[in-house]
Parts: structure tokens; C-alpha cells; sequence
């Protein structure tokens, strides 16, 4: 892997994706949801505001995230340049790594962007509470909701790898958005039904439950924005789970689907 066709690929992906309607559409879309979602709740407060944009943003960023790339592979694919890359001295390796780091660079401005419009909205309408929610007394702070605002961009680069994967099996393009909309079912509520339905038959004993959430990724970036952000005004834990375990767990669905989808495209270069 060469850092120059790494980095050639990176602005091919860029270009694509800033060039694509859709992008910039679905961007926008949830930079104004967000916006309008905190504006609803009174954008009082960093905390409260993050704590009230979670649920939403499991279900927005995720889909922004499959939209970018459930045809990053695919396209290529469909208009042949799939075959003109491998006359290229890369490997699959190589090619993936630009692929999911060009659209992870398109996708992770559009994440940010929106959530830096909503610290700017918060800084300007509400400011820093010092009562963050009812139940938990503490100092509001912008740090808390940077911190928020990474954890976010996180699950969009597990959603986006999700994506690749997905796009690396797909045979067809309809088959993509097919796969798409399952694994995107999977990843924001799929596995936490799962658990559920493990605890009420029994499979899953009530103790194994909580390490066992911290390994689904929806799961995993809720209680990680909990601990971090909850937590550091609480002065403890709040789940019961370990921050560092949701963090194992989260960045283990980083890794995985990227590496799988490396191991299941085709490429005449075996290396």
C-alpha cells in the first residue's frame, strides 16, 4: 500500500461524493433536523442538548452514512472502472483504504458540520446550564458536547463501514440498497431487539446482558456518550457497564466490516 495511490484515491472518492446531489441534500437535511430538533427543546445547555439529539442522531447519522457509501464499491463496479483499477499495481487493500477514507472525509465534514451548527445555536440561544437535567446537578460545558460531537462521528465511521461491506457483496445495485436498509436495520436497533428477545427467552441471563449491549454499536455509542458526557457531570458511572467496554466494543465494529469487506472483494492482485 502506497501512500500516493492511498492519497490519489482519497480525492477521487472526495470529488465523487461532494459532485453527488444526494450527498448534499441528505447533509443539509440533517444539519436542519438537528437544528431544529434542539431548537424545539430550547437549546438550553450543551448537555441537555446532546442528551436530547442521541436518539435522533442513531437513526439520521447512520442513514447518511449508508447513503455515501452503500455504492462506493458497487458503482465502481457497474461503470467498469472496478476492472480498470486492477490493471493498476495496487491492492485491494490499497484501493479499499481510499475508498472508505475519502468517503469517511465527505461524511465525517457533514456530521460535524451539522453538530457544529448546533453549538453554535446553543452558544448563542441557551449557553451553559448549571442544572443539567433534573435528576443530576452539575457544570455544563462546550468540552461535553465536543465530546459528543466525536463520539458521533464515530458511529458514522462504524455506519460507513457497515456501508462498505455492503457494497462489496451487493451484485447489483438494487441489491445494494436492499443490504443497505437490513444492515442499517441491524445496526441501529437489530441487535439491541436481539438482546431483548435473548433475556426474554432465556438465552441470555439478566448478568451477561449489560457486557453484552456493549458489543452492539447503537448500544455502545449510547453508553459511551452517558459515561462521557453524563457521567463527567454526574462525578460516576451511569450504565453500570465500564466506559472502556463500550469502547471495545464500538471499536471493534470500526474495524471489522472494513477488514471483512477487504477479505471479500475480488482482485486479480493477490497481494
Amino acid at each position: 500500500m502506497t501512500a500516493a495511490a492511498v492519497a490519489a484515491l482519497v480525492r477521487r472518492e472526495v470529488a465523487t461524493v461532494l459532485h453527488t446531489r444526494t450527498y448534499l441534500v441528505l447533509a443539509a437535511a440533517v444539519t436542519l433536523g438537528l437544528l431544529g430538533l434542539t431548537w424545539v427543546a430550547g437549546a438550553a445547555g450543551y448537555v441537555p442538548t446532546a442528551l436530547a439529539l442521541v436518539t435522533p442522531v442513531e437513526l439520521l447519522v447512520p442513514a447518511l452514512a449508508f447513503a455515501v457509501g452503500y455504492r462506493a464499491v458497487r458503482g465502481d463496479e457497474d461503470r467498469g472502472e472496478l476492472d480498470m483499477l486492477r490493471t493498476f499495481p495496487i491492492s485491494r487493500g490499497t484501493y479499499l483504504a481510499g475508498v472508505y477514507l475519502g468517503r469517511a472525509a465527505a461524511l465525517v465534514v457533514a456530521v460535524v458540520g451539522s453538530l457544529v451548527a448546533v453549538l453554535l445555536l446553543v452558544t448563542v440561544v441557551g449557553g451553559t446550564k448549571t442544572d443539567v437535567i433534573a435528576a443530576h446537578g452539575g457544570a455544563d460545558s462546550v468540552v461535553l458536547f465536543v465530546r459528543f460531537t466525536f463520539l458521533t462521528a464515530v458511529l458514522a465511521l462504524v455506519a460507513l463501514g457497515m456501508a462498505l461491506l455492503v457494497s462489496v457483496v451487493a451484485r447489483s445495485s438494487r441489491s445494494a440498497l436492499a443490504l443497505a436498509l437490513v444492515a442499517g436495520g441491524l445496526l441501529v436497533v437489530g441487535l439491541d431487539l436481539a438482546l431483548v428477545a435473548g433475556v426474554g427467552s432465556g438465552t441470555i441471563s439478566g448478568g451477561a446482558l449489560g457486557p453484552l449491549v456493549a458489543f452492539s454499536p447503537a448500544s455502545a455509542y449510547r453508553g459511551l456518550v452517558l459515561e462521557s458526557v453524563v457521567g463527567a457531570v454526574q462525578g460516576g458511572a451511569v450504565t453500570g457497564v465500564p466506559a472502556w467496554l463500550y469502547g471495545v466494543g464500538l471499536l471493534a465494529w470500526l474495524v471489522a466490516p472494513p477488514a471483512l469487506a477487504a477479505l471479500l472483494l475480488r482482485w486479480s492482485d493477490p497481494r
